[in-house]
């Protein structure tokens, strides 16, 4: 049996679906929310972590050697830091969200008043007709503001709006699926890993398929800051593979249309026999797969172990391109990956 191309097709609508809701790490609770009701109208068990994750039990035989799939919900993204003088907000980015990449990017302001207002990140006096340093100057979340698409001109005007230190700032994914192919987002990192993981379950729930090792999902929701999966391992798990974005770049193999293996980051290694059949499941199953190591990397996985849990650990995932900017990745991207998936769980 094989998993019909028709799945990744699902993965990548439920992909554009979670990119819908703004999640960075820290203000992740409509998402999870939505993992939790995906997986539940699938008919998969679900409870809710103390972090504010969501583990879904996937089932199957034997609960002693049990399997655990982790990837996250939580994204980039960033914090107002300072109500500036000018009615402008000085923010902190949230993880790896860098300046470079979101200037001139749309975004959304959320008050702890359930208050929702829009604006844009823009270097500080922005207009290249009046500023003469404009391409000189460094970009950094100093040296760029939000200008708020509200009539403000002072701190006082801004905080009338309720618009206070601490709130979320959350920029527009703006996702497109091409007639080719192309699945283009911010945060596909690692909402793709999410749908990639719902078109599995969709799979299992459609043909009936019992997992001959127990199997569990864990959607964490603090990965971009370290500590995503530190911790809600169920008893029973021996290993852990964290399904997350396969890197693409110079000096790596792999592209959007394929899944990786990784075989090391900045971490260390990953399990040397789970890396082994990891690949030989992507040779069974005639996936599209590239081993890499990824220079600048880590993932949930490696919370896991590091919290002190003894388990063999690995990572895959859809090449993705533009790492923590502009990201691009294929649905064949994801059919591979979760040809790999079956593989591996010898459904």
């Amino acid at each position: 049996m094989t998993i019909e191309r028709s799945y990744a097709d699902h993965a990548a609508q439920k992909t554009t679906e979670l990119l819908a809701i703004d999640s960075p790490s820290g203000f992740t609770k409509e998402a999870a929310k939505w993992v939790f009701d995906q997986f539940t109208a699938l008919g998969f068990p679900a409870s809710y972590t103390r972090k504010g994750g969501v583990l879904i039990d996937l089932g199957g035989e034997d609960a002693e050697d049990g399997l655990l799939l982790e990837a996250h919900a939580d994204t980039l993204g960033a914090m107002v830091a300072e109500v500036k003088s000018n009615g402008r907000l000085r923010v902190t980015n949230l993880g790896g969200m860098r300046a470079e990449n979101a200037e001139a990017e749309n975004l959304r302001v959320y008050t702890r008043e359930g208050k929702v207002y829009e604006g844009t990140l823009q270097l500080c006096n922005a207009s290249v007709h009046v500023n003469g340093s404009y391409g000189d100057t460094k970009r950094s979340f100093d040296t760029t503001e939000v200008v708020l698409d509200e009539d403000v001109s002072s701190a006082e005007d801004t905080r009338k709006l309720g618009i206070e230190v601490g709130d979320m700032v959350c920029f527009d994914p703006r996702t497109r699926i091409t007639s080719s192919g192309y699945i283009k987002s911010r945060f596909l990192d690692d909402k793709l890993s999410v749908g990639i993981l719902l078109g599995l379950a969709k799979f299992i729930k459609d043909t009936g398929t019992l997992p001959r090792r127990k199997v569990y999902v864990h959607v964490t929701v603090y990965e971009e800051v370290g500590h995503g999966g530190s911790a809600s391992v169920p008893v029973g798990v021996t290993e852990a593979i964290s399904v997350d974005m396969g890197c693409v770049g110079e000096g790596l193999t792999c592209t959007e249309r394929q899944v990786s293996i990784c075989a090391k980051d900045s971490g260390g290694p990953y399990h040397y026999e789970v890396v082994g059949k990891l690949i030989e499941a992507a040779k069974k199953e005639g996936a599209d797969y590239a081993v890499d190591v990824y220079p600048h990397y880590g993932s949930d996985v490696e919370a896991t172990l590091s919290a002190g849990n003894d388990l063999r650990h690995g990572l895959i995932g859809a090449g993705v391109y533009a790492s923590h900017g502009y990201e691009r990745s294929h649905v064949d991207g994801v059919w591979n990956t979760l040809r790999v998936l079956k593989g591996y769980l010898d459904l």
